[in-house]
């Protein structure tokens, strides 16, 4: 099966580009190749390369994971208040969202 092309925002693109660049910085300051990396996450080096890259492809938990063990600060990971805060909103919100129904035009 033929995969769609993903449009991404700049936004996006530039936050891959900061994280990859992050997790390629923190990994040479540790002097670890990008083998020994790769095997301490259990993804393969090519993989890797392409997080470091940029690349949007990854799996999320994969990327989290890798700056996880260079120490990397992750969202609201370090704060405790950022986490209760996400938490409390979350806590307020229904728990199912429905469309509104649309009403019917009849103006002609």
């Amino acid at each position: 099966m033929v995969r769609k092309a993903q449009s991404l925002s700049p936004w996006t693109i530039d936050a891959l580009r900061v994280l990859g660049r992050q997790i390629s910085s923190e990994r040479r300051l540790r002097q670890w190749t990008q083998e020994s990396l790769a095997e301490r996450a259990g993804i393969s080096s090519k993989t890797l390369i392409g997080i470091e890259k940029g690349a949007p492809g990854a799996a999320i938990g994969t990327v989290f994971e890798l700056a996880s063990l260079l120490g990397i600060p992750l969202v609201g990971a370090a704060e405790p208040t950022a986490r209760q805060v996400v938490d409390t909103r979350f806590a307020l919100l229904p728990t199912r969202v429905h469309a509104r129904e649309r009403e019917d035009d009849d103006d002609f």
